[in-house]
Order: C-alpha cells, then structure tokens, then sequence
C-alpha cells in the first residue's frame, strides 16, 4: 500500500483534505489518513492489487490506525473511524471485483500493525526498566481497532509486521476478548519480522520462540512479512515450516531497501526469489510488503500457475506438548537436564524464600546483582528461572513488575522461559503482562473456590501461560497420596473438561512435604508424593508433574551433603518410575543418584521409603557426624571423639582457656606459673595459650555463646594473669639489661606490655561507653591504652599518637558527624605521616562506611583501617595487627572484603534511583485539615522549666530493652526483650546478674541523689511557610512575629508503591489554620562525676553501668516529659490511658523527632531549637560545635501532635533539594553539602 501511495506523490494539502485543512500538525505521512481525506486513491489502489495483481486477500490501509500510533498526530480520537473506513474502502473493492467474478472471492485482511512503541524494550538506555507503553494501554488501543475492522467488514484480522512479540500478545489477548463479547469467530492471521540475518525479532526471540509464544491464540496462518527480501529468509521460513502447527504465508519485501529507501528487485526478481519456499512445499499463503507492486503480486500468481504448485499441507496432529518459550523456545517433553534425566530444572535461586541473598538484594533494590543470581543459574543447568518476590517488607507487585522488565533485556537471562510464582494472583499477572514469551504461572490452585479458580484459568489461558496448579481445595493442603489424586483429578476436569485449558500446559504441583521431622504422621511423605505422582499422571493426561525438591530435606538446613543426597534419592525414583516431569532445584547443587556415597545412600533411601522407625535417627547421627567432618574441614582438625572428665584434668592450655572462658579466677595464678614453667619466657604464656584462651572467648561471643558481662570478667581473668606474669618479665629484663652491661631502671628497657593503644572519641562527639568497654578489655590482655576521652581534635589525636608512640589508633563515635570527623582525621594521618592502623568504632559506623568512607584515605598494606564489631574482637585485631607472622594474611582478607563491599556499594548506587525535588514537593502527604484539624491550643503557650523530677518519677518509663544491647546481651525468640530474656537458655542468667547489679545501683543513686533530672519544654504556635517545605514557629498567637523556623528535608529516594514523600513540614497545617508545635531538651546530670569515682577506684564495671543507666534515665524522663506535654502542658489527649508497655510501643497520637535523626538527620537544626527554648541558659545543656548535646545522657526533640504524623527515614537526597535547602537555612552550598554528607545521593 505505501509503495503505490507514494507513486501518487501527495503533498501536504492532498493528505489534510478538505476536512483537516486546519489541523494543527503536519499531516504528510500519515497514510492511514488517506482512507478519510483520499478515499478514492486507497480504493483504486486496492482494485489495482485485485485485478491487476490477481490477489484473492488484500490488507486493509489501517496498519497505524490505532490511538497509541496517531497519537504523533494528534489523530488518537479518529483511531475507530480510521478503522471502520479502511475496511469498508478495501471489502467494497473485493465485493466490486468478486461481483464480477463469483468463482474467485476476493476477502479483507483487517491489518493490525505493531504500532510504534514497545512493551519489550526500554526506549532508556539508562534505565532497562522503563517503558513507553503498557500492555494494558496496547490492549485497549487494539481492542478498538479490532472493533472498528469488523464493524467496517473485514474477512480475517492479521496482526502483522510484529518486531515485539509482546506487543503482538496484547493484540491477540484483544481480539479474544472481542471475540468474546462479540460471540463471532473471525480467522487471525499473526506475521513476524525478522530484523537480520541472526533470524530473531527486534525483541530477540528465534522464529519458534516467536511462534510457541502465540499459538496459544491459535491463528489460522503464521508467517513472517516485511524487513528481509524473499532470498534472505530461507533458512527461517524452513524453520517455520517444521515446527507449525496451522497454515503458512511469507510476504516479502521487493528486496533490501537501496540507499535512496527504495526496493530494487522487479517483479521477476521477486518470483524467482520466491520459488525455492513454492518448490519445497513449505507455504500455503505468499505475497508481498514494502516494495511491492501489482505486477509483482502478478508474479508470483504466474509462477505458481505455470508450475503447478501446490499448498504446504497441514501436519498431522501430534501428542501435544508444552511449549515454553523465552528468546528461544522449549519443548518441556523432549528436555532432559545435566545428570541425564527427563526433567525440567526451574531454577530457585532467584526465589526470595530460597535465596536470602536474593532476598536482601530485592529489599534493597539492587535489581543489577539480582540478574546476575538469574544468569547464573542459567549457566547452571536451569532450564527455566523462577521468580517469587513475595515478602513482607516488599511491594511484590512493584518488585515483579521491575525484575521481568529488566530479566527481559538480559539476553543470557531471557533466553530462558520464567517462571512467574506468587502466592498472589495479581502478581503473577502483573510479571505476565510484562513476559514476551510463554511462561508458567506459579500457581492457581481450588482453596479460592471453584468459580474463582475458572476465572483464573480463563484468564491464563487468554495470556497463553502454562501453570502449576497446587494440590489444595477449599478445605486445605493435600498431604497424603489419596488427597494429593483426587484433587489434582477434580482440578484436570474443571480446567479441561469446563475452562478448555489445554492440558499439556498444566502442572500438578502434589505438594512435597518434609520428611525427617521425628513426627510419625510426616515419614510417608515421600512415597506418598512418588505414589500420587504416578497416578496422576496415569488419570490425568498430558499433564506435567512438579515440586518444591528443597522443602522434602528442610530438616537437615545446613548440611548439604544430606540435603543433596535425599534430593538424589528422591529424584531418581520419583521420575524414572513414577513419571515426575518439573522441580524446583538449586541446578547447581544436584547430585546424581550414582554420586551419592553408598553407605549414604542406604540411610537415605530408609528415609525417603519409610522403611525403618529409626531411619530419621540414623540419618540424625550421620548429619552430625558430616557437620562435624564440615567444621573439622574448615578448621583443618581432624574429627575427634569428646569424653567426658573435669576441666582440671584437662592440658594446662585447654584449662586456661577455660579459666578465661567461664571467667574462673581461683586456679589462674596456679595455672599461670605451671605454664610459665613450661615455656622459654613469660612473654610466651601471654602470647600463646593466654591469647589463645582469648581467641576462643572472641569467637564464643561472636557465635553468640558468650556475652559482654562475661567477656569483661574474662578479661579480668586474663589481668589477674598477666599480673602475675610481669615481675617475671621485669626480671627478665633486669638480667638482660646486665648482661648487656646497661643500668637497670634505664627508660631503653623494652616495654612489658602487648603493645600501645591510644583510643579517642573524635570532637564533637561525648559518648563513650563502648570505647570504655574496649579500653577495658584490650587493658586486661596486657596492651597499655591511651584513653583520651570524648570530644578528642584530630590534632591532640595525631599529637598524642606521636608522643606515646602507639602501635594502634582507635577511633570511636555515635552521632553521624562523627563520621566525617573520622574521615578527616584518617586523611590528616596520612598527611602527618603516620604509620600505624586506624581502627573505627561506634554505633554509627559499619563495615561498610569504613570501607567506602574512611579506608581510601589512608590504608595501605602497612596501617590498615580496620572496623571492629564490638569489644570481643578488639583483643584479636590489635593482636594480628601487631603480629609479625599473621599481620600479612590478616591485612589480605580485610583488602578482599573491602573491595567487595566497595563494588557492592557502588553497584548498588548505580541502581538507586531518586525524583526531583519538585516532583516529590508534589507528591507530598496531603492531610486534610479541614476534615482531620490540627490539636486544641496549648494549654502553656510558652517556655516551661522542669526541675523537680526525681529519678525515681521516671523509673516506671524506662525501657530496659536499650540497656541490656548496651551490654550486647541479646535473647533469641521466644525470649527477646525485656523481662523474657531472663528466660533465655544462653543469656538469661547473665541478663539477671546484670539487671540486679544495676537496681542496686540505681537505689544508690535514688539515695545519695547523685544524678539529677532536668529540662526545659516549649509550646508554640507554628504553621508551615508558603513554600510547604519549613515550620514557621511564632512569638504568640498573634503570629506576626518569628519566633524560629526550622527547615525541613523531604524523602526523595524512588517508592516502589505510589505512597507520598513524607517531610516533617507536612505534620503542619499551612498558613490560615491554627496549629502548634511543642519543642523539649531534656538531661541526665551528675553522671560525669559519679563516674570519676568509680575510676578512683579502679571500678570500670561500675563506671560503664553508671553511664548506661544515666542514658536510661533520660530516655525514661523524656517519655514522661511527652506524655505530661500530650495530657497536661498541651493537654490534647486529657483522657489518655496508657500502660507503660503502650507508651514504649507508641500507641498515641503525635511524634517527638529528635533532630539529627532520620526524620530531620540536620543535626544542625538543633542551634535553632537551642535558641528558641534558651536550652543552655535555662537547663545547662549545651552543644559541641558538632552539635553533640552535654551532657552525654541528653535528648531532644519536637513534638507533632496530629494523629496522621508518623515516625520516617529521609534517606538519600539529591543536589536540587540541597541546594534549596541550603538557600533556607542562609547556608553555603557546601556548607550544607557537608553537614548533610551522609545523606548525598550523588558525588560532590
């Protein structure tokens, strides 16, 4: 049709008409519009191919006539009359010409072009997400053509032209539903494009991808048109012509186009490029695309004439199969999988309940490392890859959605079907609309009700999924083999017998259940499963037969060995003598039922056919046994067998250990002198079986068998030792110093100690609790520390360092600035010249921050920078630093790790995506005030000093949760929490000593008063400003004069649900209605010089729970202090009545963000409140320049009282929100840069 419409040579008047003279866009190009503004021309045209030509079937002149294509124009509302139009204009040329002819009628071909968007591919090379169009969109756009072709006439409807296969399902799902509605059966042609000579579409998929993905619509003819000449789709059309199904056509282009757009080859050129697809009897269908005139359709009916050819016959019917699909095909029936067996491997790995590093690259976002868990597996043996993104803590219709968009743009990933499984229907569907090819939905199944799981079916069916269909019904779960048949028989009757689906695209999944429990009523499960599998394929046929593999072996997590070898045992008979087709593996770790060891094997196979009552004990002992080999392995001991006896019978190294393990000083001195005796110094003793003791004690705890309390008396343990180790080694060095010939007390004798710590807490910061702890312990193992202190400069740190002349820096911090200052400080020693390795410590600080943040200014091989987890693992990384045999191999591991999580964080930007400033503005929470208004007037305007709180006032709203993490004494479920951890079998007696130690301590504080409470609380009237953005804080209700402005930030990191971008000024209601807001600061005083007692005293035990305790305090008197402000100050929620358990769990209307956290992680908006509230003058409160509050035991906050406000994370932001910000606060951009460093979502 374009060919003959540009021998017309149209301008841009000929193509508007009289009609669209004063449209305003070009219209010239826009062919279809000719059927409205040149009829005439479009139906001579026609008439031209009917007699001229000879063709018996010509295409309808509405190949861009849908909504989504005119769109260009401006046209989408004439897309039903485009339609209607172009079919009447081509059946009055056929009825005209059959009219004059009645033994050869002429049919209408409605043409359904491909339109000029697509649903496979991203048209952003940044983002392999996006899209421009949806299949929804597409099927809405077709489904009017659709109806606009056959109200206008047409034969047969051909979806043509198609380079995405997805955009060709759209179609067909939409003529189905025409179809449907209309009660008519209209034949549907479907022809692909093949853009070159690899033979793939645009999308990717070969020519059998292509066709096993759309035969579920089960066209009358399949072919292939346009893109190639007739000589270059040879091989592909031979391909076709073996594997379809229905009827076959080619329509050519008139050769490659030239150099000028046009197409060379003559109409003879094209018959005999033609001719070798007639000769071989692979069509049944040909004619001609771009290029083509009459005489070449003329051509090619003389050709066939002439010789006599004749129709491809329609194949015979064969068995059916399932056919899958991804870029390339897959006949399930003819697979057999990398051990030999008949058997479908479906990847599981990238299933979030079976790869918990899927599963934290899925929450996280990080889709990039997700592809490549997919490709992996490919090169594994999966021949189909599961996607499950059901969790929780994820928007599972969100995260489908993306990982298919993106699956489908990995070549190496797509080639293979999916798998789209869900719990959730609409999940499933969601991925389905996104899948080219023909996938499996994972999984409908009768519990919905029967009207319901047609519904399902019918829909599947339409989108030409194959499915699993699980064996439950309305009243559950089939477990054994006589529930696991019937169901399955009753689901293979409604689905073919009722729905029509096809029942070689259905997979019974019979539910493999675990085996191995120790319950009686689970040890059959697995014959259940081989039995009812064989069955159900015998009453059931064509049907396929799947399973979880993994869930079978789930109580032996763990050993892989086991697990693998029950799968073994299980697969081979389950497939080779019952007929099992499909399963969930992990492809990599199968093994073949000949690799199983044959003692295993034996056990296994006991297990798996419940053969022996004591077959899961057997299998017990040797899991234990294989766990034990496992640990031996990876400890490079050999397996030994424990006997029983008491630990001082035990070698002089395993009862020191011990003494350091359970914290035993009785036999230490002893002990200590019969090693001294055994070694060839002192020195020795401590660095052998003494570290080796506390080797051990630092592995218990990491494992979580052992606790800080304990640690700590361990390393009083391992003091009292060394204690006892250095007149010894001072008289060592006396002889040595006279030998030597030197005086005795010279300062050039070597130093006794371990070696020399100097710890810091970096300026700006004032806790100092854990860096204590670790004095503490690195103190008791013989290391002589340098304590510092808090609010340390990086010139006293470096100055000091110089003067010591230490062997190890650590740096210690809570608050986020303090992760800058550590940066700067790092930096600043490699410009100072130090050599000593930097350890990092503190709350806030991380692996991952050390390595990315702090490691690049300064490690080097030499002077590592080195996070340490907790106090446990300072003794071990300062003794392997120090160490002239293990510093070397120590350093290598932590450069290893480093890098990884370099390249995880930087991977991980890449895939973090954020929205601009504005278009968060406006997504904003929108609280309508008017229906949800603001709380009541306070009923104290104003400051409020509060001094007469006593301790013991706030000891019912203390939450003891915090104290005992303190200690790092943490309780497993059930008995998490305070007071269930007291029951835990591994904590809980440490838990209890150390509560009671801290109730005797807080009764002396109580008697004595040496702490004190006091704060200051502020009640004002506020609004938001005109921009949304800040909270407005007024002198009085007058509102006319400023009291303060605190500037908020807003969420900007993408959503995967459309849920706003919250920012704490949305809490307030805007200029115009009355709101408020309350402000407080609030201490723990007296805790600095209870401390300094302590030290006195030489008493860290007592030092660190004072400081723990002042924290609980604080924390305690600022939840009281916001339920006075909620129920008396402010007096919004008057009737308010809370158990102390609800007030923790924060069961009440409003929120006290402090600033400096998440919700406003600003830390320097706390000058602001400091100045509202006269926090310094009024409470003595003050603030570091780095906005550390003192004393230490300090909290601040605001108080929102609307119902709607709500506790977030600002996350990441992007320069636009702070540059803006910064114009807000009066600061510097990169003033604001630097305050906010952690939060950049971009380099500066």
């Amino acid at each position: 049709m374009g060919t003959m419409i540009q021998k017309h040579k149209l301008d841009e008047a000929a193509y508007r008409g009289t009609r669209f003279s004063q449209w305003p866009s070009n219209l010239k190009g826009n062919n279809d519009l000719l059927s409205l503004t040149q009829p005439t021309i479009i139906k001579d045209i026609h008439k031209k191919y009917l007699l001229e030509g000879g063709a018996r079937l010509i295409g309808t002149n509405t190949f861009s006539s849908t909504s989504i294509a005119q769109l260009d124009y401006g046209m989408q509302d004439l897309a039903y009359e485009l339609n209607y139009t172009g079919a009447r204009l081509a059946r009055e040329a056929c009825d005209e010409v059959t009219a004059g002819d009645p033994t050869k009628p002429r049919f209408v071909l409605g043409a359904v072009g491909p339109t000029n968007r697509t649903c496979s591919i991203s048209p952003d090379v940044e983002d392999p997400a996006a899209r421009n169009v949806t299949f929804d969109e597409l099927v809405e756009t077709y489904f009017e053509q659709v109806v606009g072709l056959v109200d206008g006439g047409c034969d047969v409807l051909i979806v043509e032209t198609i380079f995405d296969t997805l955009n060709a399902k759209a179609a067909l799902f939409a003529i189905s539903e025409y179809l449907e509605c209309a009660g008519l059966d209209i034949p549907v042609f479907v022809s692909g494009t093949l853009v070159d000579q690899s033979g793939r579409t645009l999308s990717g998929q070969t020519g059998e991808a292509f066709y096993a993905s759309i035969r579920h619509a089960k066209p009358m003819c399949v072919g292939l048109n346009c893109a190639l000449g007739a000589q270059h789709m040879a091989p592909f059309v031979e391909r076709l012509a073996k594997c379809v199904e229905c009827f076959l056509h080619v329509y050519s282009n008139a050769g490659l186009p030239n150099a000028m757009g046009g197409y060379d080859d003559t109409p003879a050129d094209m018959a005999k490029y033609n001719e070798p697809f007639l000769q071989k009897g692979w069509l049944n269908m040909i004619g001609g695309c771009c290029g083509t005139t009459p005489p070449h359709i003329a051509a090619l009916g003389e050709l066939i004439k002439t010789h006599g050819y004749t129709p491809r016959p329609l194949p015979p019917q064969r068995r059916p199969k399932m056919w899958l699909s991804g870029l390339e095909d897959l006949v399930v029936d003819d697979v057999y999988n990398h051990l030999g067996l008949p058997f479908l491997n479906v990847g599981e790995r990238c299933n979030i309940a079976g790869s918990i590093r899927f599963k934290k690259l899925m929450v996280s976002g990080d889709y990039g490392a997700a592809m490549d868990i997919a490709k992996k597996q490919v090169e594994d043996g999966a021949h189909v890859i599961d996607i499950n993104v059901d969790d929780g803590m994820l928007d599972g219709l969100t995260a489908m959605q993306k990982f298919v968009k993106i699956a489908v743009t990995e070549p190496e990933i797509s080639k293979a079907p999916f798998m789209l499984d869900s719990s959730k229907f609409e999940i499933v569907l969601a991925g389905l609309k996104w899948c080219q090819g023909k996938p499996i939905v994972n999984s409908i199944s009768l519990k919905v009700g029967e009207e319901k799981f047609k519904e399902h079916a019918r829909l599947l069916k339409k989108h030409g999924a194959a499915v699993v269909v699980m064996a439950f019904d309305e009243e559950g779960q089939a477990a054994t083999e006589e529930e696991k048949v019937r169901i399955c028989k009753r689901s293979y009757d409604v689905l073919v017998n009722e729905v029509k689906f096809p029942p070689e695209d259905i997979i019974f999944d019979p539910n493999i259940l675990t085996i191995g429990t120790g319950m009686e009523e689970h040890s059959n499960y697995a014959v259940d499963f081989i039995r009812a599998t064989k069955r159900i394929k015998e009453q059931c046929p064509f049907v396929k037969v799947s399973g979880g593999v993994s869930n079978l072996s789930f109580g032996f997590r763990g050993v892989g060995i086991i697990r693998e070898s029950i799968h073994a045992v299980f697969l081979h008979h389950c497939i080779l003598e019952s007929g099992m087709d499909v399963g969930i593996v992990n492809s990599k770790e199968m093994l073949a039922f000949s690799e199983v060891e044959s003692s295993l094997r034996v056990l296994v196979e006991s297990l798996v056919f419940n053969t022996s009552p004591e077959a899961t004990e057997l299998l017990l002992q040797r899991t234990s046994k294989e766990k034990a080999a496992i640990e031996a392995a990876k400890n490079g001991t050999a397996v030994v067998e424990q006997k029983a006896s008491s630990w001082r019978d035990l070698p002089i190294s395993k009862r020191l250990a011990h003494s350091l393990v359970a914290g035993i000083s009785e036999y230490i001195e002893k002990d200590t002198e019969e090693a001294r005796q055994a070694a060839d110094r002192p020195l020795h003793v401590i660095e052998g079986p003494l570290m080796d003791g506390m080797n051990v004690v630092g592995d218990l705890f990491g494992a979580g068998k052992m606790f800080l309390p304990q640690v700590i008396k361990s390393a009083r343990v391992m003091k009292k030792a060394v204690a006892y180790l250095l007149p010894f080694m001072e008289a060592e060095k006396r002889l040595k110093a006279e030998a030597a010939g030197k005086d005795q007390n010279s300062a050039e004798l070597e130093d006794s100690s371990a070696g020399r710590v100097l710890l810091a807490t970096v300026k700006g910061d004032v806790h100092d609790i854990g860096k204590n702890i670790v004095g503490v312990v690195l103190g008791c193992n013989n290391y002589k520390v340098f304590d510092l202190g808090v609010m340390c400069t990086c010139e006293t740190i470096l100055e000091k360092a110089k003067e010591f002349q230490v062997d190890v820096i650590g740096l210690s911090g809570l608050i986020t600035p303090s992760l800058d200052e550590m940066c700067d400080v790092a930096h600043q020693m490699t410009k100072s010249g130090l050599t000593v390795p930097l350890l990092i410590g503190g709350a806030t600080t991380s692996k991952m921050h050390t390595a990315v943040k702090i490691s690049p200014n300064y490690f080097t091989p030499e002077h590592p920078v080195i996070h340490v987890l907790d106090a446990s693992r300072a003794v071990t990384t300062v003794q392997s630093l120090l160490s002239t045999t293990d510093k070397e191999g120590f350093v290598e591991e932590i450069v290893e790790l480093y890098d990884d999580l370099r390249e995880e964080h930087y991977s991980g930007q890449e895939e973090k995506v954020f929205v601009d400033f504005e278009k968060a503005r406006s997504k904003r929470l929108e609280i309508d005030f008017t229906l949800n208004p603001p709380a009541c007037a306070p009923k104290k305007l104003g400051i409020t000093v509060i001094d007469s709180c006593q301790i013991e006032d706030v000891l019912p709203f203390v939450d003891w949760n915090p104290f005992f993490a303190t200690w790092e004494l943490r309780g497993k479920y059930p008995n998490r929490g305070y007071p269930k951890i007291f029951n835990d079998e591994n904590v809980g007696a440490e838990a209890k000593k150390l509560f009671d130690d801290a109730q005797t301590l807080v009764q002396t504080i109580i008697k004595d008063k040496s702490m004190q409470l006091k704060g200051v609380v502020g009640l004002f009237p506020a609004n938001r400003s005109d921009d949304l953005e800040d909270v407005l804080v007024y002198a009085d209700e007058s509102r006319t004069a400023l009291r303060g402005k605190f500037c908020m930030l807003r969420q900007q990191a993408e959503k995967q649900a459309d849920t706003p971008f919250l920012s704490q000024a949305d809490f307030i209601a805007p200029q115009g209605t009355p709101d408020y807001i309350g402000m407080f600061a609030v201490a723990t005083k007296g805790c600095e010089d209870l401390c300094k007692v302590f030290e006195a005293q030489n008493d860290d035990y007592s030092k660190i729970m004072a400081q723990a305790l002042a924290d609980r305090f604080v924390e305690a008197f600022a939840e009281k202090l916001h339920r006075d402000i909620r129920m008396e100050l402010w007096g919004y929620a008057t009737d308010e009545v809370l158990s102390t358990s609800d007030l923790l769990k924060i069961r009440y209307d409003g929120i006290r963000p402090a600033p400096g956290y998440p919700s406003q992680p600003d830390h320097t908006e706390k000058a602001v409140l400091w100045e509202m509230l006269q926090v310094k003058e009024l409470a003595g409160i003050e603030l570091s320049e780095s906005y550390s509050m003192m004393p230490a035991s300090s909290v601040s906050a605001l108080v929102f009282a609307h119902p709607q406000s709500q506790y977030f994370a600002v996350g990441q932001i992007t320069k636009d929100q702070v540059t803006s910000y910064a114009q807000r606060k009066g600061f510097e951009l990169a003033k604001a840069e630097r305050w906010l460093s952690s939060l950049l979502g971009y380099a500066k």
